[in-house]
């Protein structure tokens, strides 16, 4: 081989080093969410995937999917264990079936305003971590809905009111509630409520003002009664394998992006519960102050609830309990 014949070939060598070394620096994540995206969560996120993209100079951009578009919402755990996506952003409580800390937030009555809820979640989270890290994922934030309230056709005044009505529940916990008030639960996701209330499917739920909001319940019910049952979270994962093939700046900036998400999403969630009460009154939903009466027969479930969940949660339900009374 001659001088020339050298040159080129080393030339070309040096192109595609520099070629395949370009195209490993640069990532694109695909992220499933499962709600549409005017849900403040999926505008949080959008957020966090901005900022990303910004504090990495597009060395990583995130490509949002939301309201179930690539996944369905139960899937989008696995999806991202399996590593058919990188990260993704889930209902935390989805997963009490797996191991009941994951349900602590859904637990009525447990926690019921924004400061309960993020002594809860610190309680929480390093249990949590650890038994993500066991499926090789790692949590980067987490965000709570508003207090849950009760969406109804009529009004309720006692528990007695609630039996025999077709519930929605979203999780096994909501599902085991809506047996012990006497009411009939089904299964839900958030983009079919209109039309399960239209066909009949269900006739009352508990949810946050904003898929309350979001989803026009104004449409199918008739009063929303403030009963505050709990604060559940929304939690966003990340495959550790995909996150260990990032150089170090890059999840650097991951990170610190997620931070801001998490404070950010706080905050964007305690104005959510202001905003979207005053538009379900705005369009005729009557907004209802719980009665002493539906308080304390919801208050005694609930508690009865948690105690069948401490059995069941075992050592690390009562040291995540241990550490939020205590604070």
């Amino acid at each position: 081989m001659n001088v020339r014949k050298i040159a080129l070939t080393v030339m070309a060598s040096m192109i595609c080093g520099l070629t395949i070394t370009a195209g490993a620096m640069a990532a694109a994540w695909d992220m499933p969410t499962p709600y549409p995206d005017k849900t403040f969560h999926t505008q949080n996120i959008a957020v966090f995937a901005e900022d990303v993209a910004k504090a990495t100079d597009g060395k990583l951009t995130i490509k949002i999917h939301s309201a179930g578009s690539l996944y369905k919402h139960p899937e989008i755990k696995n999806a991202v264990r399996g590593g058919q996506v990188p990260l993704g952003e889930f209902f935390l409580s989805l997963l009490s079936n797996e191991n009941q800390v994951y349900g602590a937030d859904s637990q009525p009555f447990l926690a019921t305003n924004y400061d309960e809820a993020k002594r809860l979640w610190d309680a929480q989270q390093p249990i949590v971590t650890k038994l993500l890290d066991k499926e090789g994922l790692m949590p980067l934030f987490s965000v709570p809905w508003p207090p849950q309230g009760l969406y109804t056709k009529k009004e309720i005044n006692t528990v007695d009111d609630l039996k025999g009505i077709k519930f929605r529940a979203y999780n096994a916990t909501l599902e085991l509630f809506a047996n012990k008030i006497g009411a009939a639960p089904t299964q839900i996701e958030v983009p079919d409520i209109p039309q399960a209330f239209a066909t009949g499917r269900v006739e009352a739920m508990i949810t946050s003002p904003s898929t309350g909001a979001n989803s026009k319940a104004w449409d199918f019910v008739t009063h929303y009664t403030d009963i505050q049952a709990w604060l559940p979270k929304n939690i966003v994962v990340v495959n550790k394998k995909a996150f260990r093939k990032l150089d170090k700046d890059t999840q650097a900036a991951v990170l610190t992006a997620a931070k801001a998400a998490e404070a950010r999403g706080w905050e964007m969630s305690k104005k959510e519960t202001a905003e979207k009460t005053a538009i379900l009154k705005d369009n005729g939903i009557i907004v209802v102050t719980p009665s002493p009466e539906l308080m304390a027969g919801l208050k005694k479930i609930g508690a009865s609830m948690l105690e069948d969940w401490k059995k069941q949660a075992g050592p690390e339900g009562a040291e995540l309990l241990k550490v939020y009374q205590a604070q």
